[in-house]
């Protein structure tokens, strides 16, 4: 056997213009990653170059992810690479599985200088799939603009990667591995962890689980059911809702993580999530709850599948805080939520005195606020809400916070949410998606809207549907200050608000892997009907936004893809 030290090579490659990460990382079909040379390597080398090498040497890197096809290739990749590049341990999920609220609870608890998270999220997996690499920082939450600014630039310059080929890495096995590389003072050392009793352990110190274990397996017990959707968040699930909290096994579904999530699209909503949906509808189960793949996200159901809106999620656990036993003990300190998202949390703020920040789409806004101490409780509308306990959105954290809600106050969903709406009257809210757009096309229709809601004359316009008339009060292309640091974020959506606080939004995203997605979001508030079906409600508003668009004529589309 050959005890020698492993060697380090230095390998030319030539870069690729089109490795930017997006507000989620850099995500692209999993044939790109596949079948350019040295695609994978650049990025990666790009990632580690862009931190400080007398912060790398020696350094502790966090590595994991959602389980989808290339997952383990992508891995065993990264771990050669950093070792090359000077990092001294990594720490990795078994199997390179874990999930993006884990691998934040990981960076925080081993003092890491980062982690890099491989997800496409929401996004389907599989050969035909996604694939996506994320970069989080040293407080556990996504790399700012800057960091990611500079990574793209290194990307566009890379000559050259670091790599020791020879080293093999078993990712089936809980504990350390040491392996000594050439031009190394000490080992380099690779962790496999059991994070999901990591993760649990922080959970433990935030809820009340002899309280919760009482609803979900005590004499009044609640009948639950969650679906992990062949996601990550399927062994979390089992592991602190089933084993330790005493729900049923079948409480729990789909929770073996599949590398194309069983052909299925992870992403948690009416659309995507429709057995459970179904499933919910006779009766039989009191709460329901779907995850995204990597178990960021979250979709909330009562009993005959009442749904919970996103933006009513976050504003339901603002009111009721103080159920959790982990706010009892930090205070509130502040509320946020992204732009897009209604203003149902707003009225909360104001109610209860507590600061309520606006911020563009993108959870690293909110970790910058939860790392000044300003900020307790965020969510956005695309399905992801979380306290300052990490620096991720976390899927499974807000389910818990709901279980606390209704074991607290012994009422169901359905009326939580009815009282809710009683206080605070209600904000109809709807998004509607048009994805794979061609890109040129939806800028095109961006910038003709951006001019014509810039022109002052558009101000005091006033559209009439049926009997409603709406009169703009504000429009412009949304800017956000960081009340931190003072960067300055544009181009972050364009906005029309009407006089009664009605509002329309138009944005691209950026989390797709090719094409465009065009969004738009409707959010009207009621203080009297607010018993009302949303659609029927907003469909004056859907009416307004398509004929200042011109959307569906632009794109060729008679409709959205998916509507939320």
């Amino acid at each position: 056997m050959d005890d020698s030290p492993l060697q380090v090579l230095t390998v030319p490659t030539a870069p690729y213009p089109d490795q930017r990460p997006g507000t989620s990382g850099l995500r692209k079909k999993v044939h790109v990653f596949q079948s350019r040379t040295y695609y994978l390597h650049n990025f990666i080398q790009s990632i580690f170059s862009s931190i400080d090498l007398r912060d790398r040497q020696g350094s502790t890197v966090v590595v994991g992810g959602d389980g989808r096809f290339f997952n383990q290739t992508a891995i065993k990749v990264i771990v050669q690479m950093a070792a090359a590049n000077g990092v001294g341990r990594l720490i990795i999920g078994h199997h390179g599985i874990m999930s993006t609220p884990a691998i934040s609870c990981l960076v925080r608890k081993y003092k890491a200088i980062g982690g890099i998270i491989l997800s496409a999220s929401h996004n389907p997996g599989g050969p035909d799939g996604d694939f996506g690499i994320k970069f989080n920082t040293a407080n556990g939450g996504p790399a700012k603009e800057a960091v990611t600014n500079k990574i793209f630039q290194i990307s566009r310059t890379i000559e050259e990667f670091a790599i020791c080929p020879a080293l093999q890495v078993d990712l089936t096995t809980l504990g350390k591995q040491a392996f000594d590389l050439e031009n190394k003072f000490k080992p380099f050392t690779v962790e496999l962890v059991d994070s999901v009793e990591s993760y649990a352990n922080l959970m433990r110190n935030v809820f009340d689980f002899a309280l919760l274990k009482e609803l979900l397996s005590g004499e009044n017990h609640i009948k639950i059911r969650l679906d992990a959707m062949h996601g990550v968040v399927g062994p979390y699930v089992r592991r602190i809702l089933c084993e330790e909290l005493g729900c049923p096994a079948n409480s729990a579904i789909n929770c073996v993580p599949l590398e194309d999530f069983g052909g299925q699209h992870p992403d948690p909503n009416l659309t995507y999530a429709a057995d459970l949906v179904d499933s919910m509808r006779d009766g039989q189960y009191d709460f329901g709850a779907a995850f995204d793949g990597d178990g960021d996200r979250n979709m909330i159901l009562g009993k005959h599948g009442v749904f919970v809106n996103p933006c009513d999620s976050v504003a339901v656990i603002a009111d009721n805080i103080f159920c959790i036993p982990y706010f009892q003990h930090t205070g509130v300190r502040g509320f946020a939520r992204s732009m897009p998202t209604s203003a149902a949390l707003d009225r909360v703020a104001k109610a209860t005195k507590i600061e309520l920040y606006e911020t563009p789409t993108g959870w690293k806004f909110f970790g910058n606020l939860m790392d000044a101490g300003k900020l307790s409780l965020c969510g956005e509308e695309s399905f992801g809400t979380g306290g300052d306990h990490i620096r991720e959105k976390d899927g499974l954290w807000a389910v818990l916070a709901w279980l606390s809600i209704l074991a607290t106050r012994r009422q169901s969903v359905k009326d939580i949410l009815r009282n809710h709406w009683l206080k605070y009257g209600r904000n109809y809210f709807t998004r509607y998606d048009y994805e794979n757009v061609d890109i040129d096309e939806a800028c095109d229709m961006m910038e003709d809207l951006k001019i014509m809601i810039s022109d002052k004359s558009f101000v005091k316009q006033r559209f009439a549907v049926e009997d409603k008339i709406y009169q703009v009060e504000k429009a412009d292309n949304f800017e956000y200050t960081d009340p931190v640091d003072s960067t300055i974020a544009r181009n972050q959506g364009l906005r029309i608000i009407f006089s009664d606080g009605s509002r329309i939004i138009y944005r691209l995203s950026g989390t797709g892997s090719d094409g465009a997605t065009v969004r738009i979001y409707l959010d009207s508030y009621e203080k009297e009907q607010i018993f009302e079906e949303t659609q029927v409600m907003l469909a004056p508003l859907a009416t307004i936004a398509l004929k200042i668009s011109q959307l569906h004529h632009r794109i060729g589309r008679s409709g959205p893809s998916v509507i939320t």
